[in-house]
């Protein structure tokens, strides 16, 4: 009996559990901008570092290496493109205007050149009988580019899907990349696995530009794949735990917008060079520029005091105030500070993971469990994981569509792309102004809004269709670094690059859907694609709702210190007071004593 009721009470508390995941509603405070206050928290010691030239040398270098990752991941449009070609017939049968073109007296045959570019006919006289004969050959427009991977290896007809391998195999790696990288970043350390998947990835770069073989080449594009992760989300997750709080809006656009410079150069760079081969040398040369500043910075504090390296983050954090002319609290105070944090987190670990040493695999899988260990971690996984999802289906889809634009020349068409993502440097107004969750259901709600009214626009207004797709583009653009931003500071910082690459594999699985969606569509029901993005992004905004607002919060460090936090009434951990800003009598911003 005694056994039956502990079952009745565990089944209970399952389904509590259950429905508070399901109805979890923990809204942003009204307060004023809070501003946290004392406690023993490291943000107390970022604060004490402010910003200036130290925090800079981050963000340029690792902003600048960031330049060179759209060359290689938006490859396809200038290395892999689609050329226009014509079919080459047999050496000893002359080129035809598409009726006879030769007929050979020996053998009573004729050859007709079919309106295919993948194939021509070969009609035997005698009886009549024609057989379709596969092209081997092919004779491409270099009007637009002198030479390609298309062209060079006969990515047509056939081997189109080839093509379509190119680009796909590089967020294959992604999302295999995404997957390790978390666990790698939180063992060896933001910088170590940052500066590694650098010079592997710009080796690789290099080598694949030269490479003979179309096979190597796929498997190269692979590997590349799989260290952009370990460069783009913990580069952005390091260039966060260095960052003090009220400036971190500003930090993460600003860094996110080094990918719309990158995509503008990268078609400045295709543009001047329509060599493939030469043009990913050229661009393949920014990483090696960009590897001696990231190897001249130090390793993130945040995470020396995390894995317990008090000396170490001492040192880093005793350097950034030099640098940046500050002071500092007491060492001991500080050390005190690091202790309680790293504390904290060895307490939540040992409670929370179940890592088996020696195997990769399973020490992967049980910080995936741990993503799911708690109603409040497990809410921030799943909606993050559908954001990222949806911001990645719509963004690469309605790249996709782009030829409806009208937009035929492709350098101008990737300058353009660039710009439009650009304009999310005005995403930093509104984060401050609406906070992270308001702007998140704000511009996914937007970008719904838009794309499910296109369908609506008569044929004769073009103009008008076009603006709502591009408000659409721009609204998942300005989505792509709110999702960086928000995700970052929701989750804390020992699983934080784990979340990022949860987060980053949801929307490499939305970017491969995407042109399945676009290739069953486009052709009977081209108004459904701007229907199936637009309630994308309507789920999208309304999963947000659960969330709480994480602007002008002190980044988590545990996942007890997270758990701590109430709801939107109070989003300090504990040991820590939320003050209102307040404006002292120059006008600068200051907090309550």
């Amino acid at each position: 009996m005694e056994k039956y009721q502990s079952q009745r009470r565990e089944r209970r508390d399952k389904m509590e559990q259950l429905s508070v995941f399901l109805l979890l509603f923990v809204c942003a405070a009204a307060s004023d901008e809070p501003l946290l206050k004392g406690g023993e928290d490291f943000d107390t010691i970022l604060i004490h570092i402010g910003m200036g030239k130290w925090n800079i040398m981050y963000y340029f270098s690792i902003g600048a290496w960031k330049l060179a990752l759209p060359h290689h991941a938006l490859a396809g449009a200038f290395i892999s493109p689609y050329v226009n070609h014509t079919c080459r017939l047999p050496t000893d049968v002359p080129s035809g205007s598409g009726t006879i073109a030769s007929q050979n007296a020996s053998t009573d045959t004729v050859w007709i050149l079919p309106n295919d570019e993948c194939s021509y006919l070969k009609k035997d006289v005698t009886t009549g009988r024609l057989e379709e004969v596969p092209c081997t050959e092919w004779d491409y427009d270099n009007s637009t580019f002198s030479t390609t991977a298309t062209s060079e290896y006969n990515l047509v007809c056939e081997r189109q899907y080839l093509r379509a391998a190119y680009q796909s195999l590089y967020m294959g790696g992604f999302l295999v990349g995404a997957f390790f990288s978390g666990q790698l970043a939180y063992r060896y350390g933001r910088l170590t696995v940052i500066a590694v998947s650098s010079i592997a990835y710009s080796v690789m770069a290099l080598a694949s530009a030269w490479i003979p073989s179309l096979v190597f080449l796929m498997i190269f594009r692979f590997l590349l794949g799989t260290m952009h992760p370990t460069s783009l989300v913990t580069g952005f997750v390091f260039s966060m735990e260095i960052t003090e709080i009220k400036w971190r809006s500003t930090v993460s656009v600003v860094v996110g917008m080094m990918w719309g410079v990158g995509t503008i150069l990268w078609g400045i760079f295709a543009y001047f060079e329509r060599d493939w081969r030469w043009l990913q040398t050229f661009v393949s040369l920014i990483g090696p520029a960009v590897l001696p500043f990231l190897l001249l910075l130090n390793e993130s504090p945040r995470w020396l005091v995390v894995t317990g390296q008090h000396q170490k983050a001492l040192s880093v954090i005793q350097k950034a105030a030099r640098i940046n002319n500050k002071s500092l609290p007491p060492t001991d105070q500080l050390l005190a500070i690091m202790t309680k944090v790293q504390e904290q987190s060895a307490s939540e670990e040992g409670k929370a993971t179940h890592r088996s040493p020696g195997v990769i695999a399973r020490e992967v899988l049980s910080q995936v469990a741990i993503m799911f260990s708690t109603i409040k971690l497990a809410t921030i996984t799943v909606v993050t994981s559908i954001g990222f999802f949806a911001v990645a289906m719509i963004f690469f889809g309605l790249t996709l569509a782009a030829s409806s634009l009208g937009i035929s020349n492709p350098f101008l068409f990737m300058v353009i792309s660039g710009l439009v993502e650009l304009v999310c440097f005005f995403a930093i107004y509104f984060l401050e102004k609406m906070g992270r969750k308001k702007f998140a259901v704000f511009i996914f709600g937007l970008c719904a809004v838009a794309l499910l009214l296109q369908p609506l626009v008569p044929a004769d207004l073009q103009w008008l269709s076009t603006t709502l797709v591009m408000i659409g583009k721009m609204a998942s653009a300005s989505a792509f670094t709110l999702m960086f931003l928000y995700s970052s500071e929701l989750y804390p910082t020992e699983v934080r690059t784990q979340g990022m690459g949860i987060g980053m594999m949801s929307s490499r699985v939305g970017a491969f859907i995407a042109p399945f969606i676009m290739s069953a569509l486009e052709v009977d029901h081209p108004w459904a694609i701007s229907v199936v993005f637009g309630l994308t992004a309507t789920v999208a905004s309304l999963s947000f709702l659960p969330l709480w607002e994480t602007s002008n919060v002190c980044l988590p460090d545990t996942i007890a210190q997270m758990e701590g936090q109430k709801g939107s009434a109070d989003h300090a951990p504990k040991g820590y007071e939320s003050v209102p800003l307040q404006k002292d009598g120059s006008g600068e911003t200051s907090t309550a004593a």
